[in-house]
């Protein structure tokens, strides 16, 4: 049986900078001055990491709850590769990242073996 989530924001720009809005809660995102913001925010891309952040500790807590996991909390180090050519529109470079390595290292004191398995 299906059991569908839908996600909506709403937003507008002006320059480099987006202000969203989603339920009760506003992000701003924009661009540092050298590329022609006015720096009231993260950028996109470290925006993109960040959720990617968020979303991997929402996985992770969901499965430590199924595992019965002790987990007390994770530190992240997410970054990600990109060759800027490609957002400049050369176009035999991709204009997405690269590489995206992302380290977490889980709190807990739990065993290595059930940390692997979470």
């Amino acid at each position: 049986m299906k059991k569908e989530m839908t996600f909506h924001v709403t937003g507008s720009a002006k320059g480099m900078q987006t202000v969203v809005h989603s339920r009760q809660h506003t992000i701003t995102i924009d661009e540092p001055p050298s590329i022609g913001g006015q720096d009231t925010g993260p950028d996109p891309l470290t925006t993109l990491l960040s959720a990617l952040a968020g979303c991997e500790n929402v996985v992770a807590n969901l499965v430590a709850k199924e595992l019965n996991f002790d987990l007390q909390g994770i530190e992240f180090d997410i970054q990600g590769t990109i060759d800027t050519r490609g957002l400049m529109g050369d176009p035999n470079v991709k204009p997405y990242f690269q590489q995206v390595t992302i380290h977490a290292k889980v709190k807990t004191n739990e065993p290595q073996e059930r940390i692997e398995e979470l």
